[in-house]
């Protein structure tokens, strides 16, 4: 890795682009400290902050992997846009969840589909999504179904997975990813839908 110390960050980016992985641990390295720092000043909850920060490297490695990354001399105003939009996100959900009120006389809570419980159609729907998505994980190879079981059914933060697996923080997103875009692709083959 310390050979990529003296890179620029968009030849880290275009290195990465190209397949190598070091690139993107030096990228990390070098600005997981500033980004975690920005992104706390904000939400000042530890492992909010800490979910945060790995959504945003997520999204940053796949938006250098689809090759959509064009922020050339900018990657650190580039990645600090991108926390900074995940944490709108974050309040703007926390804040639609806070404001449901029966005091508003235009609110009928009676008849609000997202405030009543599922119907058993629904309860159906969803139990035969995620029985499709067992399935559908059982296929996928094991280093991918491992990281994917961890973060989902088991809660894990991308740090715990690496230090339980045994690589990168930086791999770890990496078989994520790839879970998530090899699941997207043998349902598709199939025909599986995994929403309502």
């Amino acid at each position: 890795m310390q050979i990529f110390n003296k890179h620029s960050d968009d030849q880290l980016v275009a290195a990465y682009a190209n397949g190598n992985n070091e690139a993107f641990d030096t990228l990390l390295q070098r600005h997981k400290s500033r980004v975690y720092n920005y992104i706390y000043q904000m939400v000042r909850e530890r492992n909010l902050a800490e979910d945060i920060f790995q959504e945003t490297f997520v999204k940053a490695i796949m938006t250098i992997r689809q090759g959509r990354y064009t922020e050339t001399g900018k990657f650190p105003a580039w990645i600090t846009r991108i926390a900074r939009n995940l944490v709108i996100d974050y309040f703007r959900q926390e804040k639609a969840e806070a404001a449901v009120s029966s005091d508003d006389e235009n609110f009928d809570v009676l008849n609000r589909k997202e405030l009543s419980e599922d119907t058993v159609e629904d309860i159906m729907i969803d139990n035969q999504i995620q029985a499709d998505l067992r399935r559908l994980i059982r296929h996928l190879p094991k280093s991918q179904r491992q990281v994917l079981v961890m973060r989902y059914y088991r809660n894990l933060s991308f740090k715990e997975i690496a230090e339980a697996t045994g690589v990168s923080i930086n791999t770890a997103l990496g078989r994520m990813r790839y879970a998530i875009l090899n699941l997207r692709r043998i349902a598709s083959e199939n025909a599986i839908a995994l929403t309502r």
